[in-house]
């Protein structure tokens, strides 16, 4: 099987448009921006979903599921919201299509089927939620109300990526109201750490927890807590966000609740949420110009087993070995595939669980039954070593183990080495042209001086981080008065 990918040093963004396609995650679709998700895919964005699942679960949220439309008048209530969405927004004006006389077999809109309020197709669902909330909420035991969907979301992006930036997307968005302002930044911080959690531990991407700034916030929000990822390439990745709304939109939309003396106040919201964005994520932190690199917590075939045989009586002894080996990789919950065709040799199979990313590779050939030992290939490493039978599957199933942090802890290795403090705007622009990553500036706290830099370089602040030293410094933009570093990098 011949890959014929770019190298990621000769053009890493076409490395990437060709990994995703080759590798069978996506293609491009016949709707202009939007993507098909194939199969392979589609597997290991539904091992995301079950983790982030369990891990919303196990912190007390629920499912629901909420309108794909919002009457416009619905979504004008909240306007900071609405005016930071509304050049992304897709709108239905009609509800009816009819023959078009003049070119048959054709059809037009229908001028008489015009709806008398117009539809957005929801960008984020926080008017169509919150105004649910309101018939929900009546009193101080109603609360805290904690809600997750897992939904698609439209955004009109004029330049889209597979993966990274499409008009459609998925996603889950969770949505609380609480009784106290300090319940709801409790929960926004709690959601940022959940996050947090799964990159590192099922992702095993080094992300950094931090605050937006002002002109970077979710539009609504009073605060917004992100975790902040870095790619190959040194560009930045905001992998996930968390909200503290306050009670912007409990004001627009009239939730209010009676709290134990009777009074009534407006109740205190957050959002949060991540998107299959998170799949470019994993493919541009640990692949490399061989395929995809999957970490073993979310690769949907975490051993492959590929048979070396010439005649069918070889083919029968190696299954009956392989199917032995298969049930004891199922009794410890490893995901395992047996490469039994007979239309393709096994360097083609080598080739394509490869370019896939599965793990680890077990090859069986007679020669292997005969010694009583199988070879053991790496995917991260691409290492071969020859293990004896006897204990194997143990010994597999720690190995897993091993490449799920060893494939964390390059990857922090790259990210820490691609922290660098500057002191002046003569070495931010060095370190952002020759080094890329995230760089640790002196900033003067003003929007203005924000956008110059961004106008002027195309880096943002990615975040204040939250563990960030408290120390005196000058601005490298404007020499005014600094009180701490914040991340600047360019971003996806």
């Amino acid at each position: 099987m011949s890959k014929n990918l770019t190298k990621r040093a000769e053009d890493y963004s076409k490395w990437y448009n060709e990994l995703v396609v080759k590798a069978d995650l996506a293609e491009n679709s016949g709707v202009r921006g939007c993507m098909v998700i194939k199969p392979y895919g589609y597997a290991i964005w539904e091992k995301m979903q079950a983790e982030l699942d369990r891990m919303f679960k196990e912190t007390g949220h629920s499912n629901a599921y909420f309108p794909l439309f919002v009457p416009k008048s619905m979504f004008e209530a909240e306007e900071k919201n609405a005016e930071g969405f509304a050049k992304e927004c897709a709108v239905v004006t009609h509800y009816r299509l009819k023959n078009d006389e003049s070119r048959p077999g054709k059809l037009m809109v229908d001028p008489n089927a015009k709806l008398e309020e117009e539809l957005i197709v929801r960008p984020t669902s926080e008017a169509i939620i919150w105004s649910t909330y309101k018939n929900w909420v009546q009193s101080y035991r109603d609360l805290p109300l904690l809600i997750n969907q897992w939904a698609n979301v439209v955004r009109w992006e004029m330049r889209t990526r597979l993966f990274l930036r499409t008009a459609e997307f998925l996603w889950q968005e969770g949505h609380t109201a609480h009784a106290t302002k300090a319940e709801a930044i409790e929960e926004s911080e709690k959601m940022m750490h959940v996050y947090a959690e799964f990159a590192e531990n099922f992702m095993a991407i080094p992300v950094i927890k931090g605050l937006k700034t002002e002109s970077e916030r979710f539009a609504g929000a009073e605060e917004t807590y992100c975790i902040e990822a870095l790619m190959q390439d040194g560009k930045a990745l905001q992998a996930g966000t968390s909200h503290f709304l306050g009670q912007n939109f409990a004001q627009a939309f009239d939730v209010k609740f009676a709290n134990q003396d009777g009074k009534q106040e407006y109740v205190w919201g957050t959002s949060w949420g991540v998107s299959t964005r998170l799949m470019g994520a994993l493919v541009m932190t640990h692949s490399d110009d061989n395929g995809l690199v999957l970490p073993p917590n979310l690769a949907p075939i975490q051993v492959v087993i590929v048979p070396i045989f010439k005649t069918d009586e070889e083919l029968e002894t190696i299954s009956t070995v392989a199917n032995e080996l298969i049930a004891q990789f199922k009794k410890l919950n490893i995901s395992v595939k047996f490469d039994n065709r007979t239309t393709q040799k096994p360097g083609f199979k080598f080739a394509e669980w490869e370019l896939k990313g599965v793990p680890v590779r077990i090859a069986i050939g007679p020669k292997d039954l005969e010694n009583g030992t199988f070879e053991i290939a790496r995917r991260d490493t691409l290492s071969k070593e020859v293990k004896p039978k006897e204990g194997i599957v143990n010994y597999i199933s720690d190995l897993l183990e091993q490449i799920q942090k060893d494939l964390f802890n390059r990857a922090l290795d790259y990210r820490n080495a691609h922290i660098t403090e500057v002191n002046t705007f003569e070495e931010f622009e060095d370190v952002l042209e020759n080094k890329t990553g995230f760089i640790a500036a002196h900033w003067d706290g003003t929007p203005e001086t924000e956008e110059k830099i961004k106008d002027l370089t195309k880096a943002t602040i990615r975040c204040v981080p939250l563990d960030r030293v408290e120390e005196e410094g000058k601005c490298i933009f404007s020499g005014a008065k600094s009180t701490g570093r914040v991340l600047f990098a360019k971003a996806y």
